[in-house]
């Protein structure tokens, strides 16, 4: 007696704004991936008067300003209609990503250190909320979890192939090297969203999105 059992995979579709929205995601986080591991070795090493607690401060700064910013962002989001102010929202918070990136290696002292760390918050809690926003409108609708998990899973990769990248570029090409490429993946992500605007807000008086994805509104939420 021969028992067959058949295994089928379901079929799953991932909408074009998503898949936009994945490879922004994936270009700013991997970009900042290779700056993660070696941030500490380059407070410590270039920083005049830096120490251990030097790292603590810049990065308890990032964090907090970071915290500060979203909420006050996102109730702005969420009380224009459309996604257009989303969108601009989105590509500052990137554009300042990438400034901030840039502005590190220029930092020589505490202050300049804990200056650019704020502007890093101030970008990164102009983001998170934005591009939560309007990937959780563009959800596909059969599968909202996976469309999720693909996010995640992607820059799950992305982060442990950076990190290893980070700390071998920082050994051949020195810190400059890293910051640099970190803010060029920030302008590259933003450039990506610019060139596909049609996919975004199409039209319409209020700017709503009126692709044939997804037309209700999903719960909102951040992989980050």
């Amino acid at each position: 007696m021969h028992i067959r059992i058949d295994l089928k995979l379901p079929e799953v579709r991932v909408n074009r704004v998503i898949r936009s929205f994945i490879a922004a995601d994936l270009l700013l986080w991997g970009g900042w991936g290779l700056v993660n591991p070696v941030f500490a070795l380059f407070v410590v090493d270039r920083i005049a008067g830096a120490t251990a607690a030097t790292v603590g401060v810049a990065v308890a700064v990032y964090w907090l300003v970071r915290s500060l910013v979203q909420v006050p962002v996102a109730m702005f989001i969420d009380r224009h209609k459309g996604e257009k102010d989303d969108f601009f929202t989105l590509i500052a918070g990137l554009v300042l990503a990438g400034f901030a990136a840039m502005a590190f290696p220029l930092a020589v002292s505490v202050r300049g250190l804990i200056a650019v760390a704020f502007l890093q918050g101030v970008a990164f809690g102009l983001y998170i909320p934005a591009w939560s926003a309007m990937f959780s409108r563009h959800l596909d609708k059969e599968h909202y979890a996976f469309d999720w998990s693909l996010d995640n899973t992607t820059l799950g990769i992305a982060s442990g192939i950076a990190a290893a990248a980070g700390g071998a570029a920082v050994s051949f090409f020195g810190f400059n090297a890293i910051f640099i490429l970190a803010g060029v993946f920030s302008f590259a992500s933003a450039l990506l969203l610019v060139m596909v605007p049609n996919l975004i807000f199409p039209g319409g008086r209020d700017g709503a999105c009126e692709t044939p994805f997804i037309r209700d509104h999903t719960p909102a939420g951040t992989p980050h």
